[in-house]
């Protein structure tokens, strides 16, 4: 797993209940390489249910966007619980940082691109999925290539992974009501449009910063 001075800062950490958890977790056989495979099980499992939502009716119209939701907030869960077991419970491996980072890049596509497809009010739908899918990878992997050379972790915003996936919960429960509103799929349009815009921002953001920083320490 990622070393203290590599986390994503987040307060939820410090929190009695997270830490009663983790305890408790760290306790158990089970080893951070697992919760970080089941946040990607979540993840698809919330991509499924976005997928199956222009085909269902009735209850199935507002209780998939909400298990879609419970799902990515599983998945976070794991992301949270993975880091925590690792380090405050001391049972990261050398292969952690793969399986911290992998599923991460999965899983984010999975459900943006799944939410695309669920919003069948416009025909470009679907490529705004996959847009905002390639737009968090990016995000990611502007954040991974400064730091190999030699900038610092940069984890700001507007849009990073907590940013996003909490739009898309909100999104997804927002969804479930829609239908008593008007025809379901805007709401899932207009967060993809949120997450698109907001993570071209992130990516100049993080461009931006590691360039300064390089060209002011690099020939220290």
């Amino acid at each position: 797993m990622q070393d203290i001075e590599g986390r994503r800062p987040l307060k939820v950490r410090t929190s009695r209940y997270s830490r009663k958890i983790a305890r408790w977790l760290s306790k158990k056989d089970i080893t951070p390489n697992k919760i970080s495979i089941y946040s990607l099980i979540f993840a698809t499992l919330s991509a499924l249910c976005l997928l199956a939502l222009p085909f269902s009716s009735g209850a199935g119209s507002w209780l998939l966007p909400v298990l879609a939701a419970l799902f990515i907030q599983c998945r976070l869960l794991c992301n949270l619980f993975d880091g925590m077991v690792a380090v405050e419970g001391g049972k990261g491996t050398a292969s952690g940082e793969l399986f911290n980072d992998i599923p991460d890049r999965i899983a984010d596509p999975l459900i943006l691109v799944a939410a695309g497809y669920a919003t069948m009010v416009v025909s470009l739908g679907s490529s705004l999925g996959w847009c905002a899918g390639l737009l968090a990878v990016m995000t990611a992997y502007v954040r991974t290539l400064s730091v190999s050379i030699g900038a610092p972790t940069d984890f700001r915003g507007p849009m990073a992974k907590q940013h996003r996936m909490a739009l898309m919960t909100v999104a997804c429960l927002l969804t479930a009501i829609e239908p008593f509103l008007w025809p379901q799929g805007y709401i899932l349009l207009v967060a993809l449009l949120v997450v698109i815009t907001g993570s071209l921002v992130t990516v100049y953001n993080r461009i931006r910063a590691a360039y300064i920083y390089l060209e002011q320490n690099g020939d220290a």
